[in-house]
């Protein structure tokens, strides 16, 4: 137990020691965010205790730096005067109060009993004043940007409107003008079926492999119609091109299996030398176990049947009128059914027969419903491709 504690310090004693050398060397590289962070972490609990006074020295140390150097640089900041900077300012801004209020929450803390101080400020009017010069500004640029009635300026101005509304909620309406510069920057693609396989698909095949609505495909700035509206300018289609159904033949596999076991079947009497009924030291009668061995052929028969649909996934570009990509899709289906049936005596079967007994053969599903399984592969596939493209203005 001794043994057990001691190691258990020896522990400690140097998880301390390197989480306190992390800190001093995040400080000697200016990283004093990542310092002040690991201090505040360390001194969650037990922050009085006299081993936690480093940690409260290299705060200290961490956040006077970089108070220095914040406040520095946006006084440069402003000194410059351009509206660009107005977001890095109000930024910087924050920066400061949530330090301030991150540390304010393990406040007050001590070293030797003595209470350290440390220089907090009260940020609210240049918060105020920046957070309208922010919004302000990228609501003028934001509105130039969506005038142009170009998709990426129009992406562009959304990203601007959804700042402007993370900092100072609806300003100036500026829900309105993202839902504007939302449908502005939104790519439209007609999505089509072309059966190029000179074979009949299933109707509901091809209603399900059109119904988006079950893809979850549609992604912020596409959006994909299988039914064509016609007050909208479409950008790109998607042609699914039906290439080759392949069916094969209805097969019946069958395989033989010789079965042999030795089993109890019943009992008979220990016979001694001259012929006549054994006896126990008690006089009775001695049975023993009746050993027979047991025979039987397994026929074990798998039916099987399989479908396979080859296609193209096609973009095109519809206001340069070329194909800008193309995609291979192969899937298919298997239909198996597997049951048995034997000759001779069934206690020869092991588990696996008796079970494979129970199932009977079933009917061959038909082409139709073979092509219509393998419906689900294609469309796990044609999502898979929809999911991971992404089409550019």
């Amino acid at each position: 137990m001794k043994r057990f504690l001691l190691f258990t310090v020896l522990v400690s004693v140097l998880v301390s020691c390197s989480a306190k050398k992390q800190i001093e060397e995040a400080i000697s590289h200016g990283n004093y965010d990542q310092a002040i962070s690991e201090a505040l972490r360390k001194l969650e609990n037990n922050k009085d205790k006299k081993r936690k006074q480093d940690y409260v020295i290299m705060l200290k140390e961490a956040y006077d730096k970089v108070l220095m150097e914040d406040l520095a640089q946006i006084e440069h900041l402003k000194k410059d005067g351009n509206p660009e900077l107005y977001k890095t300012i109000y930024e910087s801004y924050s920066d400061l109060e949530a330090r301030q209020n991150a540390i304010k929450h393990v406040m007050p803390l001590k070293i030797n009993g003595k209470t350290i101080s440390f220089s907090f400020n009260d940020y609210s009017n240049e918060l105020v004043e920046y957070r309208y010069k922010t919004s302000d500004y990228l609501m003028d640029k934001g509105l130039d940007l969506l005038d142009t009635e170009d998709k990426l300026n129009a992406r562009e101005a959304y990203s601007l409107f959804d700042y402007v509304d993370s900092i100072n909620p609806n300003f100036e309406d500026v829900r309105d003008l993202m839902q504007e510069a939302h449908l502005k920057g939104m790519d439209y693609v007609q999505v089509s079926i072309l059966n190029e396989t000179h074979q009949i698909i299933p109707q509901r095949l091809e209603a399900e492999l059109l119904d988006f609505n079950t893809y979850g495909l549609n992604q912020f700035w596409t959006t994909y119609h299988a039914i064509a509206d016609n007050t909208i300018d479409y950008d790109f289609a998607m042609e699914l091109q039906l290439k080759r159904i392949n069916i094969s033949p209805e097969r019946v596999n069958e395989r033989q299996l010789l079965r042999e076991k030795q089993i109890v079947d019943g009992w008979e009497y220990l016979l001694d030398d001259n012929g006549n009924v054994a006896k126990d030291s008690l006089g009775n009668d001695i049975k023993i176990d009746k050993i027979v061995n047991v025979r039987a052929r397994f026929f074990e028969v798998l039916q099987t049947k399989s479908s396979q649909v080859i296609a193209d996934v096609v973009y095109k570009d519809l206001k340069q009128n070329q194909v800008i990509d193309a995609f291979t899709i192969d899937s298919g289906f298997t239909f198996e059914n597997v049951f048995g049936r034997f000759k001779g005596d069934r206690r020869a079967l092991n588990r696996d027969d008796v079970n494979l007994l129970r199932q009977r053969q079933v009917r061959f599903p038909s082409d139709e419903q073979m092509v219509y399984d393998s419906g689900e592969d294609l469309k796990l596939k044609l999502k898979n491709i929809i999911s991971s493209y992404r089409l550019n203005s």
